[in-house]
């Protein structure tokens, strides 16, 4: 019986999640790159520096991905929008995101992360779509892309819609199974964890009654950019529109802009990720490029380590946490020696 199971029971005596989500703290070291104002540097291969444009921001055209920085007159970044990407990432107050039942570590963030109506593309900082989104999006201080990831991780209190209905709060992985390697069900999509029935653009789906108030891998991830923040998705694993059902077909056939190869060895390019990237793994038991397992990068910790969460079995749900493997990308431990590849979408 795992940790988590054990506790379960004594969850409404709590209250407050252990995944908590706080104000303050030290300085985000890898989000202001600072610069001098009169003398801009070059934040990496083949930027290009712009001049300041009407609302006193400049911006700087990056590689690897292509991409494009929002500074300010004193050359603190502002935001990044990726060539090919919806999301985006804005500066703003730093908060301290942990989950002291299965790590110590902390990840402090000033990103917040937001979904533009539109893919970004080189130049869109002129275009009225993006400065009017832009505007409010800056001053918006509603649970962004990480804040709504917390909301399904151990003992996180529930929340429900003017219908009732349960949309946020603790998430198992699934059911106990006698025939599933791990000991839990995997097939735990968004609808499945709302009881609810959902029609896709290429698919119709009902709930699975044992299910309900469950999230798989792959199921966590459509949860908080599907449903909460209004991703498209999609009901199959096929190339199209939308965010596909299963972690291999997010990897392979996905939206959004592929980080870095899928070369069948271990991933490295750390200094590519940003927080709100998938990350896909191969947690199978044959090692190469097969992908069995995604989860989101959350960003480097208060001890330095490239961080993320996920929901897997051995927690029984989301977790930041180090049950069942550190949740780290660097060093030699089970999950950094198994990440593929990323996809920011």
């Amino acid at each position: 019986m795992n940790y988590r199971t054990y506790s379960r029971s004594r969850a409404v005596l709590m209250t407050v999640a252990a995944f908590a989500l706080l104000t303050g703290g030290s300085t985000f070291t890898y989000v202001a790159v600072r610069h001098s104002a009169t003398d801009p540097i070059e934040l990496s291969l083949g930027a290009q520096a712009a001049g300041p444009s009407s609302s006193g921001y400049s911006y700087r055209r990056l590689t690897a991905p292509d991409r494009t920085q929002m500074v300010d007159a004193k050359g603190k970044t502002v935001a990044i929008m990726t060539d090919g990407a919806r999301t985006v990432h804005i500066s703003g107050p730093q908060r301290n995101f942990a989950e002291p039942r299965f790590t110590k570590a902390k990840v402090p963030a000033e990103f917040w992360v937001r979904l533009a109506p539109r893919e970004w593309r080189a130049g869109a900082e002129k275009e009225k779509w993006f400065t009017d989104w832009f505007a409010k999006a800056r001053k918006d201080r509603s649970p962004d892309v990480l804040a709504v990831a917390r909301e399904y991780t151990y003992v996180a209190l529930p929340k429900k819609d003017a219908k009732g209905r349960q949309y946020s709060g603790d998430a198992a992985f699934g059911p106990l199974s006698d025939i599933d390697p791990d000991g839990r069900a995997e097939n735990s999509d968004f609808y499945d964890y709302l009881g609810v029935s959902w029609e896709f653009p290429d698919k119709k789906e009902k709930p699975t009654a044992s299910h309900i108030r469950s999230l798989d891998c792959s199921g966590f991830l459509r949860m908080v950019y599907g449903y909460r923040m209004g991703y498209p998705l999609l009901g199959t694993n096929n190339a199209g529109p939308g965010l596909p059902r299963r972690a291999t077909a997010m990897a392979s056939v996905g939206p959004g802009t592929l980080l870095m190869p899928n070369t069948g060895m271990r991933a490295r390019e750390l200094d590519r990720l940003l927080p709100g990237d998938l990350l896909f793994f191969n947690a199978g038991p044959v090692q190469g490029a097969n992908i069995e397992h995604s989860g989101m990068y959350l960003g480097v910790d208060d001890r330095g380590h490239h961080r993320f969460i996920s929901s897997r079995t051995t927690a029984n749900g989301p977790t930041m946490g180090d049950l069942g493997g550190e949740s780290i990308l660097d060093g030699t431990g089970y999950w950094a020696l198994r990440w593929r590849t990323a996809r920011r979408i």
